[in-house]
């Protein structure tokens, strides 16, 4: 009514504000009682709509939900997505004390029992009960997402390899020569011509390939990674396949944007890069890519801008260019940690890796080295007793920190062969790391929360949940920042807490990364007409230095319940989504 009943935006703006206000205090001063529940989201509700209808954020966004509303409730018709009206029916409902969130459907309609009145002894048995059935609920959510230590899984993957072998001519011993897995990486159209013998394609994933290898855009698939796929496409293997086989989606924009890739420098590297091989966005780490390709390439990959093919010509760094990169870091002594990346840097020769480990160990305000890697994943017999060697040798207690960084994204990837190559660093004295990527494809209801438990039982720590950037030729692959909250709040949350030591975060172009679960470093500003939120982020340095923040605009959560939807699950298990901002 109080849209309807104003004549211009500007009126129903002063009449929303009274509202709020009136609201808010009517509970703040307990004149209006509400269960504490429901009164937590009311208050982030209240506070997201206030942000939503200040001219300021109005401003910035350059839309204004508010005339949306208003011209909807005014004449019936406001030109706005399902997703818009979607937004706003929960943000209304949670304003009101409303939202329709309980008893969460996805924990098998659990019965939560009163503890009213019950003390001791019996209370602690009632809970204990109840706390059984929760994680019983848990658990058969846990079994829909099978790993690499699956017994039939393992068998099936046995047969696979045997008639990868076959039909590349290799044997067992080749196959555990990470030398005979570099040279026979699928990624060119000889390589699709077997890749087609081995695997079956959909229409979508062979038309795929065969446009991204015709139009020399990133593609390439180990013969180790390929046998974690199923030889038909199945809800287990989707998220290996996915991490390799783009859609179509990305294959067209990646062919409109041609052979200037430089506007898909989301990180804005160029802009952060004070010498060739060197990026630094914070004050004590900076990052150096002696190596600028990998074995296989990541879909979904930050450096897809700069990246031609699997061991591209000119990846590896002339010994000039990175001299003058080690040199830098001997010039710059506040850095005390820094990131070995690229590409992938175990591609390098053991000589060329200990080169830059050795270069750098040097430096006495060095530490801190990261070594980042998919090798275990995609290579794992890279990972060998003599790399290792080189690793445990710079590892020097009370002076220097090795770790290894990987990136894991679904407990599909896990296998007994990549747990060896683990223990193998690990001997090394090496602590080993996890930076996940969340994407569509792995952020079903307890995906990730089988992630974290494979992960740690091969001795991986999660480290960093990555909320997937938004960079629009890999729209397929995103997710509501809203879905990553819920995760970590409503899955992650019911693990024990050395199971779940990542931290979810979006990486700020220019800036670096910002920690998603505080309301501090984010906020939302703005529901666009087609039900897209966009954020504001505030740079780390907030409080330190005058920083404009970054203005980001989300996959609408309506957009990504349908794609849920048609994957085979119930938006319904998903519903309090919504009251993630």
């Amino acid at each position: 009514m109080l849209l309807k009943s104003s004549n211009t935006v500007e009126e129903a703006r002063e009449k929303m504000i009274h509202y709020l206000e009136g609201l808010e205090w009517a509970y703040r001063r307990d004149v209006t009682q509400l269960a504490s529940w429901h009164y937590i989201i009311l208050k982030e509700a209240v506070r997201c709509m206030k942000n939503i209808i200040s001219p300021r954020n109005e401003r910035l966004a350059l839309s204004s939900s508010l005339e949306y509303l208003w011209k909807a409730a005014s004449t019936g018709d406001a030109e706005v997505g399902y997703g818009f009206i979607q937004e706003f029916h929960h943000l209304f409902y949670a304003i009101n004390g409303k939202t329709n969130i309980y008893p969460p459907l996805f924990l098998d309609k659990l019965n939560i029992p009163s503890f009213e009145g019950i003390y001791g002894q019996e209370a602690s048995i009632k809970r204990s009960n109840y706390l059984d059935e929760l994680s019983k609920s848990m658990s058969n959510h846990l079994k829909r997402y099978p790993s690499g230590f699956n017994e039939e899984i393992i068998k099936e993957r046995i047969n696979h390899k045997l008639k990868i072998l076959d039909t590349l001519g290799g044997t067992e011993d080749d196959w555990m020569d990470w030398r005979w897995q570099f040279k026979n990486v699928f990624k060119d159209m000889e390589g699709f011509s077997i890749l087609k013998q081995l695997i079956e394609l959909t229409p979508e994933e062979e038309d795929a390939i065969h446009l991204v290898l015709e139009n020399n855009i990133p593609f390439g698939i180990t013969p180790h990674y390929l046998h974690l796929m199923d030889e038909k496409p199945s809800p287990n293997d989707i998220a290996v396949r996915k991490q390799v086989i783009p859609p179509m989606s990305y294959v067209k924009k990646m062919i409109e944007v041609g052979e200037d890739r430089s506007s898909l420098d989301f990180m804005r590297e160029s802009d952060t890069s004070p010498v060739n091989l060197v990026t630094r966005r914070y004050p004590k780490v900076a990052i150096i890519k002696p190596y600028d390709s990998c074995p296989q390439i990541c879909v979904y990959c930050q450096r897809n801008w700069e990246i031609t093919c699997p061991f591209m010509p000119g990846a590896m760094a002339d010994k000039e260019n990175l001299d003058n990169a080690l040199k830098w870091f001997e010039e710059h002594q506040e850095i005390m940690d820094v990131l070995i990346t690229g590409g992938d840097p175990l591609v390098m020769s053991n000589n060329r890796i200990e080169y830059v480990i050795k270069a750098l160990s040097q430096i006495e305000s060095i530490r801190s080295i990261r070594i980042a890697t998919r090798i275990p994943i995609t290579v794992p017999m890279r990972i060998t007793t003599e790399l290792c060697e080189i690793f445990a040798k710079y590892q020097e207690i009370g002076k220097r920190y090795l770790s290894m960084v990987l990136h894991v994204e679904h407990p599909y990837e896990i296998t007994y062969h990549m747990a060896d190559a683990i223990k193998k660093v690990k001997q090394s004295q090496l602590d080993v790391y996890n930076q996940q990527v969340f994407t569509f494809y792995n952020s079903r209801r307890f995906e990730t929360v089988v992630l974290r438990m494979k992960l740690k039982e091969i001795g991986i720590d999660p480290y960093y949940n990555f909320n997937m950037k938004g960079k629009e030729e890999i729209e397929d692959y995103a997710v509501p920042m809203a879905r990553i909250l819920q995760e970590r709040k409503e899955e992650a949350r019911l693990l024990p807490g050395i199971f779940r030591g990542d931290e979810p975060v979006f990486n700020v172009p220019f800036l670096g990364k910002n920690h998603l679960r505080a309301w501090q470093d984010h906020e939302l500003i703005s529901i666009l007409p087609d039900g897209r939120r966009m954020y504001s982020f505030h740079p780390w340095e907030k409080n330190l230095a005058k920083v404009n923040p970054y203005l980001y605009t989300d996959v609408s959560i309506q957009s990504y319940l349908d794609k849920l939807k048609n994957s085979g699950e119930d938006p319904a298990d998903y519903r309090s989504i919504w009251y993630y901002y």
